[in-house]
């Protein structure tokens, strides 16, 4: 007995009772591809500290059209199956017709976050279609896809473009949002894209983008602009010298006052009297505020030292960083400017000793 199904056709066995005994052959017809593996570099994020990540597409020949993702993804990366189906055929491309294995390695690391949507998506087109331009594997990608094919900005986009320029490759593939940010690093290709069309267009040779260049000293300069400035406080001349001198050792000071005196503006004074950042520093306070997605949209550089002010009842992780996903802490993020610990008699003491052996140790 025969039957087609979307051009092919079986040919069974049935027994007396109508149930079929054995399947003696299966063809695909037009449907019938060769099995094929693409690998996408990616890359994922452990704090603030990028990872390299290899996105593996295995298209089978044969099988119904599901597909399944390992190594360690979380449940964010495991729900994107459907978006990168959704935005592949909104964007004109033939959705996977079999078994479909993508492979997110090193598989003992966690991945997490919607960055692998671009990287999954090209692989999956690539696969189904059967091809590997060369291209596509001398640049990192990453990028968060709508159910339209349109790329929305991730984190951690300059920690990428870093370990780009670490290991030697030639460029990155980012959204269009997150260019300005990654192409503060230099020797690095940035290629801002809008949609998943204009990175398969790229990266077959068939749309040409010009990669992103940022004039670095010039944007350092620009973002050098405090909001308050030290000579805004008048009178607390006592408060004044105690905080200079504070500035001048890379000394703790404790303010104590009524509310409504002033401390709180002082401490937000305090980093325009502090030396300025060095590109360096700055490249690395940017990084951690790109990890945690906290980055400015226009503003590729953090060149002012940030104050945080931690809660009280924050927790250790809060503030000094770890957790079971982990981030930086709120200590962290001023590494390199000043701490102000509100009510600070309600802090714990074992949350505040672990903050002072993080900024002695510099770790």
């Amino acid at each position: 007995m025969k039957f087609n199904s979307r051009g092919g056709c079986a040919t069974s066995n049935f027994t007396s009772t109508g149930k079929a005994s054995r399947l003696v052959e299966w063809s695909f017809g037009p449907y019938a591809v060769a099995p094929m593996l693409v690998r996408v570099h990616s890359i994922t994020l452990i704090g603030i500290e990028a990872v390299a990540c290899e996105v593996e597409v295995n298209m089978a020949s044969k099988g119904f059209a599901t597909a399944t993702i390992v190594g360690m993804p979380d449940a964010a990366v495991k729900e994107s199956l459907e978006r990168i189906r959704t935005a592949i055929t909104n964007s004109g491309y033939a959705a996977p017709a079999h078994r479909m294995v993508i492979n997110l390695a090193p598989a003992d690391i966690k991945k997490e976050g919607p960055s692998f949507d671009l990287p999954i998506a090209i692989g999956t087109c690539f696969a189904t279609d059967g091809i590997s331009p060369e291209l596509l594997s001398q640049y990192m990608i990453a990028g968060e896809l709508a159910l339209d094919g349109r790329t929305r900005p991730i984190k951690g986009a300059l920690s990428m473009a870093m370990l780009a320029r670490e290991k030697g490759i030639r460029g990155v593939i980012v959204p269009r949002d997150n260019a300005s940010e990654a192409a503060v690093v230099n020797e690095v290709e940035v290629i801002p894209v809008g949609s998943l069309t204009e990175a398969i267009g790229f990266l077959t040779e068939q749309l040409p983008i010009e990669p992103v260049s940022v004039d670095v000293d010039a944007v350092f300069q620009q973002s050098t602009k405090y909001d308050v400035d030290f000579s805004d406080v008048r009178g607390q001349e006592f408060a004044k010298r105690a905080l200079i001198i504070a500035a001048s050792g890379h000394h703790n000071l404790l303010l104590v006052g009524p509310p409504g005196a002033g401390k709180t503006l002082m401490v937000k004074c305090l980093p325009t009297i502090l030396p300025q950042l060095t590109l360096n520093e700055s490249l690395e306070t940017t990084r951690i505020w790109s990890a945690a997605g906290k980055l400015t949209p226009g503003s590729p550089l953090i060149a002012t030292r940030p104050v945080r002010s931690p809660h009280h009842s924050a927790s250790g992780p809060a503030l000094v960083g770890g957790g079971s996903v982990p981030q930086a802490g709120r200590c962290r993020w001023r590494i390199t400017a000043c701490c102000f610990w509100t009510n600070f008699p309600n802090f714990s003491g074992k949350y505040w000793k672990r903050c002072d052996s993080l900024w002695r140790t510099g770790a």
